[in-house]
């Protein structure tokens, strides 16, 4: 079984190439009874993508565009997605297990109640996004992904793993972080970090944290008064 480490957090990958499995190719991921199972799914160009209480399992969907999305009560279970780009995504009511999302451009995405269990973001773009009570439910890893301006609100992240992510203004808006290990990042431009209560951090990032308070604070130093 393959898995991705970061220090002390591993993540699960999907089991896609074992022995005896085959994927089929499918033209679309509206499945009869709301399944799709054991396919692939790549190289779309689509106006808009809407899914509703459909179950995606074992794939591989390769460079989908959509200039819309909307999915709901959608559970995603083994499945890559490599070089997509979902635009306006819209994701609630949903559970993603043993998924990895690489090279992906989910910027601008609003994901409302969506649990993660061994979930792998790598390279990707979440920029302006909006995650609202997004669960951690298993070990979640971002690795080297942008969330420029994305605010994190009432969220459980508890025990998840930032590495090497652009984090500027990155704000986080109340929710449970105990254990989030945010080593390997720059923090001093974070927004809302009296919600990071009981993270992990390296020792040289307490000076990091000061200057995020400071700006939040919007203090003025006193060697920049003008006392003439």
């Amino acid at each position: 079984m393959e898995t991705r480490t970061i220090r002390r957090t591993s993540v699960t990958l999907p089991t896609l190439d074992e022995p005896g499995q085959y994927l089929s190719r499918v033209t679309s991921l509206e499945g009869g009874r709301g399944r799709v199972a054991e396919f692939h799914y790549g190289d779309a160009d689509l106006r808009a993508l809407d899914l509703a209480d459909t179950h995606l399992m074992a794939g591989r969907v390769l460079g989908l565009k959509a200039q819309g999305v909307r999915l709901a009560g959608v559970r995603v279970d083994s499945v890559e997605f490599t070089g997509c780009e979902l635009g306006s995504l819209r994701w609630s009511d949903s559970k993603v297990t043993r998924t990895v999302f690489r090279d992906c451009k989910l910027m601008g995405a609003m994901l409302t109640d969506v649990a993660l269990d061994n979930v792998l973001f790598e390279n990707c773009k979440l920029d302006y996004s909006a995650l609202s009570r997004v669960r951690a439910a298993g070990p979640v890893l971002f690795s080297r992904c942008s969330l420029r301006e994305t605010t994190l609100t009432a969220a459980d992240l508890s025990g998840a793993l930032f590495d090497d992510c652009d984090l500027r203004q990155t704000e986080f808006d109340g929710g449970t972080y105990r254990g989030l290990d945010l080593r390997g990042n720059d923090l001093g431009r974070l927004r809302g970090v009296a919600s990071l209560s009981q993270v992990i951090i390296d020792r040289a990032q307490t000076l990091q944290l000061a200057e995020a308070i400071a700006a939040e604070l919007d203090v003025t130093y006193g060697e920049d008064l003008d006392d003439a």
